[in-house]
């Protein structure tokens, strides 16, 4: 597996998997890409899916999928994850919920062009203006899919609410936040809260603070911590509280993920 250089809301590998992949998990982000090579399957959403080279993958967030080779070669794929905030900041006032893109393997071509524009290149980050613009493409590309999400978006206060819920969380991930932090915060109600986070970022507060402590273990464990550590530093109870989190979230246990931080192919 290999990674471009980190992104705020923005993480592109480039993998390679035989055989078994992935167990059945969710992000709490878009991920979007194409396969470069062998026969890509996964379940989702209650079918089988199969992707070749050419082919375009799109997964909406919090949707449980898993993954696995569908041929003894094995397969390749280019991936980008995008956090909900960045398609709904592109989108602006055009769409009243984030675009939901049915089918999850398609031959696209504006997606495909648009996704290939941002991983053709993961040795280097973006560019200011080449991020937005490729977010704009990404962005677009997505909505076309999905003309139901087109209307009017979050009332602006109900907007800033979720933007200042979502900056709380990520400067507080490795403590227990309470409901009532969040509603003195915000002057919404916790339901009121959930329901305007979860259409403008596609998920609960409490699982995109799950999954922002997540990033930091990642970063722990890339960086060579030891997994006990790693646990503690981002917020878990323990390891065994990392791993079951780990395991929803990617599919993987950390120690596995960890091997597969290469850069070689076989």
């Amino acid at each position: 597996m290999k990674h471009a250089p980190e992104e705020p809301g923005i993480e592109r590998i480039d993998a390679y998997f035989a055989g078994y992949a992935y167990d059945p998990h969710r992000h709490d982000t878009y991920a979007l890409g194409y396969t470069l090579a062998g026969l890509q399957c996964f379940d989702y959403r209650g079918a089988v899916r199969g992707s070749r080279p050419g082919n375009v993958i799109v997964l909406h967030p919090d949707e449980r999928h898993n993954g696995r080779a569908g041929a003894a070669d094995g397969f390749r794929y280019r991936m980008i994850y995008l956090e909900p905030r960045l398609v709904a900041d592109a989108l602006g006032a055009r769409a009243a919920a984030l675009p939901f893109v049915r089918d999850a393997v398609s031959s696209d071509p504006r997606l495909l062009g648009a996704l290939q524009a941002a991983l053709d290149d993961l040795a280097r980050p973006f560019e200011a203006l080449e991020r937005d613009q490729l977010l704009l493409a990404i962005a677009e590309a997505l909505l076309a899919r999905d003309p139901s999400a087109q209307g009017h978006a979050l009332s602006a206060t109900s907007a800033a609410a979720v933007e200042q819920t979502r900056q709380f969380l990520d400067a507080n991930f490795a403590r227990t936040v309470a409901s009532e932090e969040l509603e003195a915060a915000t002057g919404l109600d916790r339901y009121a809260l959930a329901r305007h986070f979860r259409a403008r970022l596609g998920t609960s507060p409490y699982r995109y603070l799950t999954m922002r402590r997540l990033d930091h273990a990642r970063a722990q464990i890339r960086a060579g911590a030891a997994l006990a550590d790693a646990a503690l530093g981002s917020g878990f109870a323990d390891q065994s509280h990392m791993t079951r989190h780990f395991k929803r979230a990617y599919g993987l246990s950390p120690g596995r993920w960890r091997t597969l931080q290469t850069s070689g192919y076989p």
